[in-house]
């Protein structure tokens, strides 16, 4: 298996990275990588999270291969610290930094910009006692802070985090915090071995957990329940490489594809089986299925992680097994995959029956359910059947599956001038004080939570003469469709907010199914009826 391809896609992207990063020396800003901070000046303050980019630029310092121009260049290293002492000068007082708006002091900003800082300190063995004292004010702020929401891999960086820093500091400070938080984080493993991000199951965050974790075990390796977690969590992640080696999607409870493959390597060198985890996900990464995560905002995490994930390639590679037929079942994180003959089914028992369907290791269909275009008081609404909700009505027989529950309103907030005005006034006056609170409200207004609308759904799944049948209805509970001005399934609706999600993947390339006029064509009392055939 060629490694070389995590590293030459990671290498793609540093030529952004250094676009969005403020060059010049002698500007007020040396070292900033939020561009529309410093560059395009639309933004009143600079992303923490930016600065996390400092650790790519680092990593391919080191990266020796033919196509990387910036290896052992110099400059990459006076930019390196630039970024972390910009890191610094922005933070706030206590170490804390914002993300999404001021005063918000983002646990996970903190976190990955720590994690990178650190890293990229001792990679290019620089000597800044400025930058060492803003590590331990960072880190204190994160060893005593709880954020709103249950997001295991934030926890699992932050200890990440202690851990690297009590090393490179040779201290026991944050012994206490650190053990605390990762029994936090093992306390946060569902039984069936996946760990909690916000409302249930996350494959894609769920590898970047098991990334963190597995670099912390290499510390602490007679800590056999951390080891066992790790295996448990290695043993699930391998159910959702799908057979074309891309992963994830929006039948998960965060809608992502996100794939952090250094974990993997690192637990592969005690559990050969995590391997062929990565040499799936690089066959598809060959065939040019990964999704694309060059953003401003996200464009750092998989580009670190692919590198390190190069850096440290298990040479002795176990073949690739070909996977058994039977059903895998997450009761309590609401997913099935069905692998049967040549097809292997990802469904969503709590998201309505959102699923992607693979037939000789290709994609047939992905699916995310009903969505209605709704006017209502004269504003026009979404109404979707894709919402995490733990009250769908699931009946499971060998060759039938059948989901049936209610839509919901997407969530489809956006920021207008007075809602920004609004949030500056509050964030400048009592809300600085309380940002924990504030981020708990926008979590309930943008991600989590479901409220019905007027509209009902059955999903049917019958296995039969080896295909697939999908039998859809859609009823009207107030009696008649003229609310309805536009209707279909996409293969790829999300409606929460997820900064990791709404990326594109190559599987997307499905036409939208319309169902308006059939929709239109209906009379009072009438449903809707869909059939097909996979």
């Amino acid at each position: 298996m060629n490694k070389d391809l995590f590293a030459t896609e990671a290498i793609a992207q540093i030529p952004k990275l250094l676009t969005l990063l403020d060059r010049n020396p002698h500007s007020p800003t040396y070292g900033c990588f939020d561009r529309n901070f410093w560059q395009y000046k639309i933004i009143d303050f600079p992303s923490g999270m930016s600065q996390e980019f400092v650790y790519p630029l680092a990593l391919v310092y080191h990266t020796n291969l033919p196509n990387n121009p910036f290896y052992k260049q110099p400059i990459i290293k006076d930019w390196v610290e630039a970024g972390i002492l910009y890191a610094a000068k922005s933070a706030h007082s206590d170490g804390s930094c914002d993300d999404y708006f001021p005063f918000e002091r983002a646990g996970g900003a903190a976190a990955f910009s720590l994690l990178a800082f650190i890293e990229s300190y001792q990679l290019l063995g620089l000597n800044n006692q400025q930058a060492l004292d803003f590590f331990v004010k960072r880190a204190n702020w994160l060893a005593h802070h709880q954020e709103s929401g249950r997001l295991t891999n934030h926890q699992a960086l932050i200890v990440l985090c202690l851990e690297l820093l009590s090393r490179l500091l040779n201290t026991e400070q944050w012994n206490q915090q650190k053990n605390r938080r990762l029994e936090q984080v093992l306390s946060w493993q569902n039984p069936e071995g996946w760990f909690q991000e916000y409302e249930g199951c996350d494959p894609g965050y769920h590898t970047l957990t098991i990334s963190c974790l597995a670099r912390i075990y290499e510390f602490n390796s007679d800590n056999n329940r951390l080891k066992d977690a790790i295996a448990k969590a290695v043993i699930l992640a391998s159910q959702f490489v799908h057979p074309d080696g891309s992963y994830g999607g929006e039948y998960t409870s965060r809608n992502t594809y996100n794939f952090f493959p250094h974990g993997f390597e690192l637990v592969g060198k005690w559990l050969p089986e995590a391997l062929m985890i990565n040499d799936k996900f690089l066959t598809g990464l060959k065939n040019g299925l990964a999704p694309c995560y060059a953003d401003d905002h996200i464009i750092g995490h998989h580009t670190w992680n692919y590198l390190l994930a190069w850096r440290d390639f298990v040479s002795e590679r176990p073949e690739i097994k070909p996977r058994t037929s039977g059903r895998f079942q997450l009761e309590e994180g609401g997913i099935i995959i069905d692998r049967r003959e040549n097809t292997e089914l990802y469904l969503a028992l709590n998201k309505g029956g959102v699923l992607k369907l693979f037939r000789d290791d290709k994609l047939v269909v992905s699916d995310t359910q009903f969505s209605l275009q709704v006017k209502e008081d004269n504003k026009i609404k979404n109404a979707v059947a894709h919402l995490v909700s733990q009250r769908y009505k699931v009946e499971i027989e060998a060759n039938k599956i059948t989901i049936q529950g209610v839509l919901g309103w997407a969530k489809q907030k956006q920021m207008t001038t007075i809602n920004l005005m609004i949030l500056r006034v509050v964030m400048y006056s009592f809300g600085r004080f309380f940002p924990n609170v504030i981020r708990k409200l926008l979590q309930k207004i943008l991600i989590t939570g479901k409220k019905d609308a007027p509209f009902q759904f059955s999903r049917t799944l019958l296995w039969e003469n080896g295909q697939w049948k999908i039998t859809d209805q859609l009823t009207s509970t107030s009696g008649n469709w003229e609310q309805v001005i536009d209707a279909g399934i996409g293969c790829d609706q999300t409606s929460i907010y997820v900064v990791m999600s709404r990326t594109f993947q190559r599987g997307q390339l499905q036409p939208w199914l319309d169902l308006t006029e059939q929709i239109k064509q209906l009379k009072p009392g009438e449903s809707l009826i869909l059939e097909r055939i996979f």
